[in-house]
């Protein structure tokens, strides 16, 4: 029997549709029904591309005597964590503070007016892990409401003043500097594991916003060090089984220290923010093996996750057929059979480390265990032919393991992680001239304001059809940051104004007096405290987003109203995250950018022009991360400041290099521009 999550669109509360718990979404309804009822709440909180949430379902939700308890004694509400953020931020801060640590499912029992009063994570059917069993927490908690509602109460009571109790972040005296800078990368080299790239133990997580952080480190100053952190990274990971040899892209993180077995789900704004570390490794260090990465992840992004209307979709499943990464791995003899006994084959088996014993469980998990040098001298093969052969052995493994039955999809399209898809795209469209990826960075901006905006208001989420969710500051953020990227990539200015729109948004409806943005709209739903994300992981937080967008269009206009909110707030937050810079590494990005110098380039022209693109494609194939370019004939009022005045030369394309709107002498030719650059 369908419960009350059937009208809803997120695939992760449609998964639980039919469980035998009376589910609701969380509303109002729910909240007055657990009043009216005097029940607490049990909120169970996760998303559709989660492991232990589907055990979590199948062992209890999905058992009939299990969903009795919890419908006789509690108001039950299933949240989809991509949805609803907010809820997520507020109520894992609670776990967190009675447990210590989080995860997903999150499980938390609340009073009827929302205060959490006892949480976890996963609960067993039977006790073990230390854990009681699930039934044994729902009844002992539903005897302790009747028993004792005003100490359950006072409990929720004070965890709610503790999740409510915001950092105190005020701005630091003077000016940002490049010593916190300094200091922030002396911390990464100190946690560095230099055997396999990254930093921490199992498990391992991919830090994209600090190599991008040690590649400015690098451009900078040209400091070796931190190039060596990034690009070992870059390639470690690259060539372990966190990256799916076969289709491209990248799982969640790595179970293991080395990169080798892989939590399985792959995520939209993971793979985003690798294009971008590893295209900018490659336009660092010209390795052409990071620009496949690029050109292999964004396959899989626009191959694998993308709507037919342009918008990227959240995920895919770790498990298929009820079993966690079955679908990437194989045996022995499964190989053997997909490539044959040939030259070829023994030639892959080597290349990915694949035995009869396996890696994993008795099967393998591809890994780039032998490079294409040594399997030249290995074979006796020109290393060309070494990676034609490769290449066609992947393209057979291909079509073997297309026969499989595919992990699940959830596709809802999530706007701040588009955001971050969009940056990707423009910027492998800027930076490789690909006229394929420039196209479907045009079409999926078309996709996001056409629909995601619904009478004048971003929503959060969307999905068959429907826009779902007010949006929150990380959505505002990441789209105005894709659609600068865009514009710089096209310089068609309906994408500028529609950047500059989110900045206005943010300005007017999210910041906080005391500094900073809140999560939330001013008009939001009122909760039982206003969420107001900082730390970046895994996804830059809100208020990083919305300080670089703010910075970076403060750079186009000049505008201290952009910029000042912005700076005020870096310098609150730049001690700490110069003290633990892989929880603040998009932060260090921001202060990067803020300490300058900044560069502005307009060129004035059409951009149709094949001389304009010459000039643009000067700055476009270098790593230049604190320019901003502009351009298009002169006039509009719609540009950015920054083409003020910006007239041609002799009637032909002209750019005008500047620093701090200080400019250098406008020039008609890219190898002048290119001098300019290397002199600033």
């Amino acid at each position: 029997m369908a419960n009350r999550l059937t009208g809803e669109t997120s695939p992760y509360l449609l998964q639980h549709a039919d469980n035998p718990v009376d589910w609701h979404p969380w509303g109002p309804e729910a909240l007055a029904l657990a009043a009216a009822q005097d029940k607490p709440i049990f909120l169970s909180i996760g998303y559709a591309a989660c492991h232990w949430c589907h055990v979590m379902a199948h062992e209890s939700f999905e058992d009939p005597e299990t969903a009795a308890i919890m419908n006789e004694h509690f108001v039950n509400i299933k949240v989809d964590r991509e949805e609803r953020p907010d809820l997520d931020s507020l109520y894992m801060d609670a776990v967190v503070a009675m447990t210590g640590q989080g995860g997903w499912p999150m499980s938390l029992f609340l009073t009827p007016d929302g205060k959490p009063f006892y949480g976890g994570t996963y609960f067993p059917p039977n006790r073990r892990f230390n854990l009681p069993s699930f039934r044994e927490l729902l009844l002992g908690l539903a005897e302790k409401w009747k028993g004792d509602q005003a100490g359950v109460r006072k409990v929720g009571d004070e965890l709610a003043v503790r999740v409510g109790a915001a950092p105190a972040w005020q701005p630091q005296e003077g000016e940002l500097d490049e010593s916190l800078l300094h200091s922030a990368a002396e911390a990464l080299f100190r946690t560095f594991d230099w055997n396999h790239g990254g930093w921490g133990r199992a498990p391992k997580f991919p830090q994209p916003m600090a190599v991008e952080f040690l590649l400015r480190r690098h451009a900078r100053g040209g400091d070796r060090l931190a190039l060596d952190m990034a690009t070992k990274t870059l390639r470690s990971m690259a060539d372990g089984g966190i990256f799916d040899h076969l289709a491209g892209g990248f799982a969640r993180y790595s179970v293991d220290e080395r990169w080798l077995v892989p939590h399985f789900e792959k995520m939209l704004y993971d793979n985003a923010q690798l294009v971008r570390a590893y295209l900018h490794g490659w336009q660092v260090t010209g390795d052409r093996t990071l620009l496949e990465v690029v050109q292999a992840t964004l396959g899989f992004m626009l191959g694998e996750l993308r709507d037919p209307s342009g918008g990227f979709y959240s995920s895919l499943d770790a498990d298929s057929e009820g079993e966690e990464g079955k679908y990437y791995l194989w045996s022995f003899q499964d190989v053997r059979n997909a490539l044959g006994e040939g030259p070829a084959a023994e030639l892959f088996l080597a290349a990915y480390g694949v035995t009869e014993a396996g890696n994993f469980e008795g099967r393998n998990i591809l890994n780039r265990s032998v490079d294409d040098e040594a399997l030249s001298v290995q074979f006796g093969l020109p290393i060309e032919a070494v990676a034609a052969e490769l290449a066609a052995a992947r393209k057979q493994m291909m079509a073997t393991r297309a026969g499989r039955i595919r992990p699940g999809l959830d596709d809802k399209v999530l706007t701040g992680w588009n955001g971050l898809a969009l940056v990707a795209l423009a910027e492998a469209a800027r930076a490789t001239g690909s006229a394929e990826y420039l196209a479907a960075a045009q079409q999926q901006a078309d996709f996001l304001l056409g629909n995601l905006i619904t009478d004048g208001r971003l929503h959060r989420s969307w999905r068959a059809g429907q826009a779902r969710h007010s949006a929150y500051l990380e959505d505002h953020a990441a789209l105005g940051l894709g659609l600068l990227s865009l514009y710089q990539a096209d310089f068609n200015p309906r994408w500028y104004r529609a950047a500059a729109a989110q900045a206005e948004e943010i300005l007017a409806a999210f910041a906080d007096p005391q500094g900073g943005f809140f999560d939330t709209r001013h008009d939001h739903e009122v909760l039982i405290a206003r969420p107001k994300s900082v730390q970046d992981s895994p996804v830059p937080s809100g208020n990083t987003l919305a300080c670089m967008l703010l910075l970076e269009l403060g750079a186009f206009e000049g505008e201290a109203r952009y910029v000042d909110p912005a700076e005020a707030f870096l310098r609150a937050i730049a001690p700490t995250a110069a003290q633990y810079p892989t929880a603040f590494a998009g932060w260090l990005c921001a202060i990067d950018f803020a300490v300058g110098p900044q560069l502005q380039l307009a060129i004035a022209g059409a951009p149709d022009d094949e001389a304009f693109r010459a000039l643009a494609g000067v700055a476009d194939s270098r790593f230049l991360p604190n320019l901003v370019q502009a351009g298009g004939l002169p006039a509009p009022p719609e540009l950015p400041h920054l083409m003020a005045d910006r007239s041609m030369q002799e009637g032909k394309p002209t750019a005008y290099l500047c620093q701090g709107f200080a400019c250098q002498l406008p020039t008609t030719s890219p190898e002048e521009l290119g001098r300019q650059l290397d002199r600033l």
